[in-house]
């Protein structure tokens, strides 16, 4: 989940518990942004790996001691009152939501850190769904901005449970699309993994090998109620490419060159599930493309593009680009 959903369903959740009490919504909002404040320990997580990203502040160890701190002793004091474990228990369901909601995604996190590493994840959303973005964007500005003593508190307290009710819809619907595609996915192809799209409709059922010095990967465009509408698509390429000279005699060749150098250019190609097209160029040379099927947005998906010229040297840079697929429902 993004930053702006995070403190806004914090916020929601704090004003269930607590009602309309600014100082503790304030506590609770801050709370489901503070898990993410882990990017700034960077420098140490290279020696730490415990400090990454998702690491022990996205757990239940590290989310309690961020409530037990904020709540007991930084709040009380800058608020200047208010009951302190109100504050606790209102840091504790911001920090905890946000935990769960990054486990709801496709990024993994490990909430019994630091004891164990077993990691929570439903595939069920994006880890970033432009949907819940700008409405949580937009939100930020009614909340604070137009309606902030502009309007009648009723009309308040309206936009409050409507964005209360639009939340508990989505993620009740993302669950039930998670679970009614996980039971499909063997019934429609040999696939393993269902890969979330922005729309909870719309899913992307993926099988992956990654053995014997090769990546082999197939997945299909599934709709419900319409099963496959696009694939299956497969590639089967070395991981590491060997020395090659001379034109690429078609596609298969194409990638199966390409995909250890787009590997070294962009880590994004093995932090997430990746496929790779590839279409003539010119005479005898060739552009392919290797994305993310996970890290995608208006259509397009991050990854590298590399050019492949007729006497066989090769350039890569990352880019994001719409994959052939996509193309195709145009």
């Amino acid at each position: 989940m993004d930053l702006f959903t995070h403190v806004l369903t914090a916020y929601l959740l704090t004003f269930g518990l607590v009602g309309f009490q600014p100082n503790y919504l304030i506590a609770g909002a801050i709370a489901g942004g503070l898990p993410d404040g882990d990017v700034f320990l960077y420098p140490l997580s290279k020696r730490f790996p415990i400090f990454r990203h998702h690491g022990i502040t996205h757990s239940i160890f590290g989310v309690t001691v961020l409530a037990a701190i904020g709540g007991l002793w930084v709040a009380p004091m800058l608020a200047h009152g208010g009951n302190p474990w109100i504050y606790f228990g209102v840091m504790m369901a911001g920090g905890l939501g946000h935990m769960l909601e990054d486990g709801f995604t496709h990024f993994s996190v490990a909430p019994f850190l630091p004891f164990s590493d077993r990691p929570l994840e439903v595939d069920a959303d994006r880890a970033i769904n432009f949907v819940t973005l700008v409405v949580s964007v937009f939100s930020f500005y009614l909340l604070l901005g137009a309606e902030r003593g502009h309007v009648a508190f009723v009309v308040y307290l309206a936009t409050v449970y409507a964005l209360m009710a639009f939340f508990v819809f989505y993620f009740v619907v993302r669950a039930a699309a998670r679970y009614s595609v996980g039971r499909r996915k063997k019934t429609v192809g040999d696939f393993e993994t269902p890969i979330p799209t922005t729309n909870p409709f719309v899913w992307l059922l993926l099988r992956e090998r990654k053995e014997k010095g090769r990546m082999q990967t197939s997945f299909a465009r599934y709709v419900f109620g319409r099963g496959i509408t696009k694939g299956p698509y497969s590639v089967d390429v070395p991981m590491e490419a060997g020395p090659t000279t001379g034109p690429a005699k078609d596609a298969a060749e194409a990638l199966a060159r390409s995909y250890g150098l787009a590997r070294k250019e962009s880590r994004v190609l093995d932090d997430t599930y990746s496929f790779g097209d590839a279409v003539p160029v010119g005479s005898g040379g060739w552009k392919v493309h290797w994305y993310s099927l996970e890290f995608s947005a208006f259509g397009r998906s991050a990854g590298v593009n590399v050019d492949i010229a007729p006497d066989g040297t090769m350039k890569a840079k990352t880019a994001w680009s719409v994959p052939l697929w996509r193309k195709e429902l145009s």
